[in-house]
């Protein structure tokens, strides 16, 4: 069950590419994760999402750890051919709170090469999410405000404006010890180069 909690943050370190790869046994964890908790029918978005990046770092993970080192069919924008997309009409029709909020629920999935479609529709939405950011540290809600920051430090043209590699650290540092937080903050880091 932790593994369904943690979705694709359970599988970070192995994205970053260095150390040794996920073993037999990481493999076999994730994909009973995967089989006894599937979504429900009617599963909320965040739900959907979560499961599905979970399925995608699954996929990437153990096969480039696989002795052949080939990775899975993709289409010619990088996604993964085998795995549907979930809905995303959340992601450009709902009001920048409702949005903000639903990002920062899913930032484990704001990682290298994870769902690629949810990143191109948040593209557009940046000045939204920046905004969310704000309102977020404003309301010391530092959860949400470093799941959205994460996002941020994976998207293009985040403006100069928000501060955004400070807004990193201060969340961090104002989140004391809480530990989804640090890990939010170190993924932002060590994936994208941004809160240092």
């Amino acid at each position: 069950m932790a593994v369904r909690f943690l979705g694709a943050d359970a599988l970070a370190p192995f994205a970053v590419g260095r150390g040794p790869g996920a073993s037999e046994t990481d493999a076999a964890l994730v994909k009973q994760a995967l089989t006894d908790y599937p979504p429900d029918v009617g599963s909320s978005t965040v739900v959907e999402w979560s499961y599905h990046g979970l399925a995608e770092a699954a996929q990437t993970c153990f096969a480039l750890s696989a002795a052949t080192g080939a990775s899975p069919p993709r289409d010619r924008e990088g996604r993964h051919d085998a795995l549907p997309v979930p809905d995303l009409r959340w992601a450009g029709g709902d009001p920048w709170p409702q949005l903000s909020y639903r990002v920062s629920q899913l930032a484990a999935l704001a990682a290298p090469g994870l769902a690629v479609d949810l990143e191109e529709q948040l593209t557009s939405r940046t000045d939204d999410l920046a905004r969310g950011f704000v309102r977020a540290v404003r309301r010391r809600d530092w959860l949400q405000a470093i799941g959205i920051g994460r996002w941020l430090a994976r998207l293009p043209a985040v403006p100069d404006s928000l501060g955004l590699d400070t807004g990193l650290t201060f969340v961090h540092h104002m989140a004391g010890s809480n530990p989804r937080v640090a890990l939010h903050f170190a993924a932002a880091q060590r994936f994208f180069g941004r809160g240092r």
